[in-house]
């Protein structure tokens, strides 16, 4: 599965769990590590984990399992690696703190909307 469908398939997965400031970089050109990232916030410990069951099943319907999942017991920092993408979903307090979006300035903001 290329890329883009799954960060459409995992945008899709998380708005319909509520998640906010929802933000996707195209790393592709910075970094061997994926093509994107997407940075999400929830809540909540309870919506975090909602969120990444939601993104976890409906790319698991797609045919794509995570490479590794770290961080859901304390659901503060949930990071889902599935090799081309990777999935980041905070709590608003660590979400400011690691400010993915300064350290990964050197890539390109795409507009989720840009997925749909």
């Amino acid at each position: 599965m290329e890329s883009k469908e799954m960060v459409k398939i995992a945008i899709n997965a998380l708005e319909e769990k509520k998640a906010e400031n929802i933000r996707v970089i195209d790393i592709s050109k910075v970094s061997v590590l994926a093509d994107y990232f997407i940075i999400a916030e929830g809540k909540n410990r309870n919506q975090i984990q909602a969120l990444t069951d939601s993104v976890e099943k409906d790319l698991g319907k797609a045919g794509a399992a995570p490479k590794q999942i770290e961080g859901y017991e304390s659901a503060n920092w949930v990071l889902m690696d599935y090799a081309d993408i990777i999935v980041h979903i905070f709590d608003n307090e660590n979400r400011l703190f690691y400010d993915l979006e300064r350290i990964w300035r050197d890539g390109v903001c795409v507009d989720a909307k840009d997925f749909m």
